[in-house]
């Protein structure tokens, strides 16, 4: 059976190219700044994202939390999204690690913060209150249906920072599709943040990795404490080689479009199935996320369930609310959406599949 795996971007596997890049890459030990490829790898994500310097990291987590912690003392307030990637899905590390107090704010549908709710977040000249000192973004916001925030936006986000005197950080593990859905360079996203992470190894199809970039004082702070995670690597260029290749090959508006146009076919196809709640305006970049109507006669564990029985991988991203997530990528190929659309027929009316499904 042929797997058709949605579950999200991060099962991507490297590309050819990537494999041949990675068993000759030149190398050194990273831990004292000397491997080459590492290095290019960090100087060129910082010249696409127009900062001038950039920090390979193990993950999106790690770069977020080496970010905050940069940026913030123990005791700190940082102002986020409730449902941001940061706040729900890095297991408070930021809080653990770092003593950093998250004040969350609500989303708004089309994935902003209100800036007036942002404003009154930030805490005044009070011997009560922790010193606010950063506000974070997310960019495709995740917890909105992947919206891509624009750039107008964030430059009212940061400009409301530097009134107050608190850093922007932006969590832009999927900043490349974001761009890609606004039309937007990559670096006017990033213009108005003081820093930005952004994952190798989603959209991009890096095998694994993330780089924060920003200043070359911060990339400084970034550094020592990413060490203090224990993430000096030291041959890394084996990795960061596939990084190269993905920021050449894999990150322009026409591959990441695919994406979000088959997404945007998978959406249209899955809206006109029985028991099905979605609303496809939200569908704007590679993610999908859709209901159960209450008188469905599974359960969302059942249908995913049953699609994996079937070879299609995709799981609940809410059991409450009969809620599920699937991820377009590069492996996600168009003939498979008539493959996805059976399968998910099948599983909900319990009428046989048809001769497309692929055994």
């Amino acid at each position: 059976m042929t797997l058709i795996d949605l579950r999200s971007d991060t099962v991507t596997l490297p590309t050819p190219a990537m494999r041949e890049a990675m068993a000759n890459a030149p190398v050194g030990d990273d831990v004292y700044g000397e491997d080459p490829t590492v290095n290019a790898l960090q100087e060129e994500a910082a010249a696409m994202l127009g900062k001038e310097a950039g920090l390979f990291v193990t993950s999106g987590t790690q770069g977020n939390l080496t970010a905050v912690l940069a940026h913030c003392a123990r005791g700190d307030e940082m102002i986020l999204a409730k449902k941001s990637h940061i706040f729900q899905y890095e297991v408070a590390s930021a809080a653990a690690y770092g003593g950093v107090q998250p004040n969350t704010l609500d989303l708004n549908p089309d994935g902003t913060m209100s800036l007036d709710e942002i404003r009154r977040a930030i805490r005044g000249n009070n011997a009560h209150y922790p010193v606010t000192r950063l506000i974070a973004l997310e960019n495709t916001q995740g917890g909105a249906w992947g919206a891509p925030l624009s750039a107008d936006y964030i430059r009212q986000v940061s400009a409301i920072a530097k009134e107050h005197n608190l850093k922007l950080h932006i969590d832009g593990a999927r900043l490349f599709n974001a761009s890609a859905a606004l039309g937007t360079p990559v670096n006017q996203l990033a213009e108005h943040a003081d820093s930005v992470t952004f994952c190798l190894s989603k959209g991009l199809s890096a095998p694994v990795g993330s780089v924060l970039v920003g200043s070359k004082e911060f990339i400084a702070r970034a550094h020592k404490i990413r060490k203090s995670f224990g993430g000096g690597m030291r041959q890394a260029g084996v990795i960061a080689a596939a990084g190269l290749i993905a920021l050449r090959e894999m990150s322009g508006w026409d591959r990441l479009r695919e994406d979000h146009d088959n997404a945007r076919i998978l959406a249209e196809g899955i809206a006109a199935l029985p028991y099905i709640e979605i609303d496809l305006s939200r569908v704007r970049t590679n993610m999908i996320f859709f209901s159960l109507t209450p008188d469905a006669p599974i359960s969302i564990e059942a249908l995913s369930a049953g699609m994996k029985a079937h070879g299609v991988l995709a799981n609940p991203s809410s059991v409450l609310d009969r809620q599920m997530r699937m991820v377009t990528h590069y492996w996600f190929k168009r003939d498979s959406i008539p493959v996805v659309l059976d399968v998910m027929r099948a599983v909900l009316t319990g009428v046989p599949l048809t001769e497309t499904v692929v055994k």
